[in-house]
């Protein structure tokens, strides 16, 4: 089966504590809209301690269009993917060169040529590289390209497979959006970059890090659940209080039934890579899944440090995994995200 190789993150140049995102944010928003100072505790509930941001925290005050913010996105994406891919590379023990698939996923700008043909041409990789540029897939992009990536190894053992992940959420503030959504989102969102190898099985068998499954759902009827409302003035942002609710109900389930395919139960999961949505996510899990002790900590302390990179923090999460350590056996991948849908993959762990 394909494995994991390596797994590289960006640390952006502003990192801001979430208490002066909050006094920034009440400075935003008392004016406008009369729940500021009822809503304004929420940035203390999330237990995030600091945020990632592309830019300083004085660029979010400034008037500006959809137009140069998505300009923004642009170039700043390219920047730092670049950064990551030639760390990721590096990582691997890998050149350039012998990369033969890029998946690059986004949900918080707009480009075409996608970001992957940017990244080719300004690294000058290969230029018969296999692309695929997913959009759309929100929180649970991260998650879903992993079983992507993955799905192209397993089809062609010779496969190297990038995997690039850019969400700068920040930068799909509207400072006139004077919504409970938009007020709640600036209390969660940030902005990350991370890259990943997987490789074929032709690759050597030293692995640590080996794909198993993946599994995909799409509750119905759920649409109005997360996402994106496009107006003239950008990405307006919509989500709902629903979302702690969606996993009490379902993601115990959801993961039985996946790991009995296999023969497995929930027992048989030493690692927990799970994306971090907030608070009230991270404690739905606790309360829907039967399992002792702090089983979530790494993707705690990735919120902590970083808040909710959208597709990105998963694979904050694993990088964090990977590095620090892991506990020999199963670990499971998962993500909630538009649609409403969630996102999991089957790993199996071994410490070299």
């Amino acid at each position: 089966m394909p494995s994991i190789t390596a797994v590289s993150k960006i640390e952006l140049p502003y990192k801001i504590s979430q208490q002066e995102v909050k006094e920034q944010a009440q400075l935003m928003f008392s004016a406008n809209f009369p729940q500021t100072n009822r809503l304004i505790f929420a940035f203390d509930n999330t237990e995030i301690k600091t945020r990632n941001f592309c830019k300083p925290l004085s660029y979010y005050t400034s008037t500006t269009t959809f137009e140069e913010r998505n300009l923004e996105y642009i170039n700043t994406a390219l920047e730092y993917s670049v950064q990551a891919v030639e760390d990721v590379i590096k990582k691997a023990g890998i050149t350039k060169d012998d990369i033969t698939d890029i998946i690059f996923l986004s949900t918080s700008g707009l480009a075409t040529p996608s970001l992957d043909a940017l990244i080719i041409n300004k690294m000058r990789l290969n230029p018969n590289i296999r692309r695929m540029p997913i959009w759309g897939l929100g929180c649970a992009g991260g998650v879903s390209g992993m079983a992507k990536a993955n799905a192209l190894a397993q089809a062609n053992p010779d496969a190297v497979v990038l995997l690039v992940a850019v969400e700068l959420c920040s930068l799909t503030l509207i400072k006139s959006d004077y919504s409970k959504s938009n007020f709640i989102g600036s209390s969660l969102f940030s902005d990350g970059i991370a890259a990943c190898i997987i490789k074929g099985d032709n690759h050597g068998i030293d692995k640590a890090v080996t794909y198993f499954d993946a599994s995909s759902k799409l509750y119905y009827d759920s649409l109005d659940v997360m996402g994106w409302e496009f107006q003239d003035t950008g990405f307006k942002v919509l989500f709902s209080k629903d979302i702690p609710t969606f996993i009490n109900e379902h993601v115990l389930e959801d993961i039985t039934l996946f790991l009995q395919k296999h023969d497995l139960q929930l027992s048989d999961i030493k690692n927990f890579i799970f994306h971090p949505g907030g608070k009230k996510v991270l404690d739905a899990y606790a309360d829907a899944l039967p399992i002792d002790g702090d089983f979530l900590k790494k993707t705690r302390e990735v919120m902590n440090d970083n808040g909710n990179m959208s597709s990105v923090t998963v694979l904050y999460v694993l990088e964090k995994f990977m590095e620090q350590g892991f506990e020999d056996g199963y670990g499971l991948m998962m993500a909630m995200g538009p649609g409403f849908s969630s996102e999991m993959v089957l790993l199996k762990m071994k410490n070299k």
